[in-house]
C-alpha cells in the first residue's frame, strides 16, 4: 500500500517567491501526543518568507523540502498515543511548533499542548489568523511590558496583522494607546480603539511622543532607534522586527552559551543606545501555547477582539497570496483558505 499523499505548499531551498510551490507532500501521521489536523484556513506572517529566505538560518533550519506556514484552524482528525485533549471532530486553532512549520497544507501534525478550541460562532478563516499574531502581541504586552490600567504604550504600525492585535490586546489590558496609521489604516486603527495615532506619511511619531513607559516595536530599523528617545528612563522598548538579544536566546529558544554569545555581539549596538538613554531592550521570539490561545479565544468568544481579515485566498493561489503578503500592502491578516467548514 502506498504512502497517503497531501497538496502542500513547500520550500525547495532557500531564496525568493520561485524556491517555493504547491506539490504533493507525504500525509503525515500522529505521534505520541500530537493530533493530526485537517487544515481548512492558514493565517500568512512576516515570518513565513522570512524563513524561507533564510534570514532566520541561525536559529531554525528545517529538513528540505519543507512544508511553510505557522497557524492553522481545522477539524481534528486523528489523535496519537496519550493525546486526549481534542477528539476527531473537534475545531481547533494553533501556532505551529517554532522547529516545524506545516501549515501551508491540507493536513498537519501538531503536539495537543499547542491546540485549543475554535469558539462556536468564530469561522475557521477567522481563526485561523488569531495564533501567531495574537500570541505575540499578548506575550509582548502583558508577559514583557507588563500593561496594567492606566499604562501608555506606543505600538506603531498598528493596522498591520500584529498591530491590530495589539491594540485590542493593549485596550483590554486597559492602556492607553497610541499608533501610527495612513490615511487609509485611521478609521480601522480608530475603530479597534487606538487613543492617538499619529499620521506617519506627514509626521515622525519622535515629534510628538515622550515619557511613555513602554513601546511594543513592529519596524525596526530607524523607527526602533527612535523608540528608544520617546521611553522615560527605566521602561521598556519590546521588539519583533529589531536583532534578537541574549535573553531572546535563553529564555525563547532555550538555546545554550554559543547562541547566546552571537545575539550578544549581534545586538551589542542597539543594547548600547538603548542603555544611554536608561531604557531596557528586548527582542521577543514568541512561543505557542495552548492554554494562551485558549485565552484568546474567550476574548474572541466575548467580542474583546476581532480578527482583523484583510484578504482571503483560496489555496491554489498560495503564491499570490504571499506576494500580496509580501507586499506590505496588507491591513489586517492574510488566510489562505484549503477547504469549507
Amino acid at each position: 500500500m502506498g504512502t497517503e499523499t497531501m497538496q502542500a505548499f513547500a520550500m525547495t531551498k532557500y531564496g525568493g517567491p520561485e524556491v517555493a510551490e504547491l506539490r504533493e507532500m507525504p500525509k503525515p501521521a500522529p505521534g505520541a501526543g500530537e493530533v493530526l489536523v485537517r487544515v481548512h484556513a492558514a493565517g500568512l506572517n512576516p515570518v513565513d518568507y522570512k524563513i524561507r529566505e533564510g534570514g532566520l538560518k541561525a536559529i531554525l533550519r528545517f529538513p528540505l523540502p519543507a512544508v511553510m506556514g505557522n497557524e492553522i484552524s481545522g477539524v481534528v482528525e486523528a489523535q496519537g498515543e496519550g493525546a486526549s485533549q481534542f477528539p476527531p471532530g473537534t475545531r481547533v486553532f494553533a501556532r505551529m511548533p517554532k522547529d516545524q512549520m506545516g501549515a501551508f497544507a491540507e493536513y498537519a501534525v501538531l503536539p495537543e499542548k499547542f491546540v485549543a478550541r475554535v469558539p462556536d460562532g468564530v469561522d475557521m478563516v477567522a481563526a485561523a489568523g488569531v495564533p501567531l499574531a495574537g500570541l505575540t502581541a499578548l506575550q509582548a504586552l502583558r508577559d514583557e511590558l507588563h500593561l496594567t490600567p492606566g499604562s501608555r504604550v506606543f505600538i506603531p504600525a498598528g493596522a498591520g496583522g500584529v498591530g491590530t492585535f495589539a491594540i485590542q490586546i493593549a485596550k483590554w489590558l486597559g492602556a492607553e494607546v497610541v499608533t501610527t496609521a495612513s490615511p487609509r489604516g485611521r478609521e480601522l486603527v480608530e475603530r479597534l480603539g487606538a487613543d492617538e495615532i499619529i499620521d506617519y506619511t506627514t509626521e515622525k511619531f519622535q515629534d510628538r511622543l515622550s515619557g511613555l513607559g513602554g513601546v511594543f516595536d513592529l519596524l525596526g530599523g530607524d523607527d526602533l532607534l527612535a523608540a528608544f528617545d520617546v521611553v522615560k528612563p527605566g521602561g521598556k522598548v519590546v521588539s519583533i522586527a529589531g536583532l534578537p538579544e541574549p535573553v531572546t536566546a535563553r529564555k525563547d529558544l532555550g538555546r545554550g552559551p554559543l547562541l547566546t554569545a552571537a545575539f550578544w555581539f549581534v545586538s551589542r549596538k542597539l543594547r548600547k543606545e538603548a542603555r544611554k538613554r536608561d531604557v531596557t531592550y528586548r527582542f521577543l521570539f514568541m512561543h505557542p501555547s495552548g492554554p494562551e490561545l485558549a485565552e484568546l479565544a474567550t476574548l474572541v468568544e466575548a467580542g474583546k477582539i476581532e480578527p482583523v481579515i484583510d484578504r482571503v485566498f483560496p489555496f491554489a493561489q498560495m503564491k499570490e497570496a504571499m506576494a500580496y503578503l509580501e507586499s506590505g500592502r496588507a491591513k489586517g491578516k492574510v488566510v489562505v483558505q484549503m477547504a469549507e467548514e
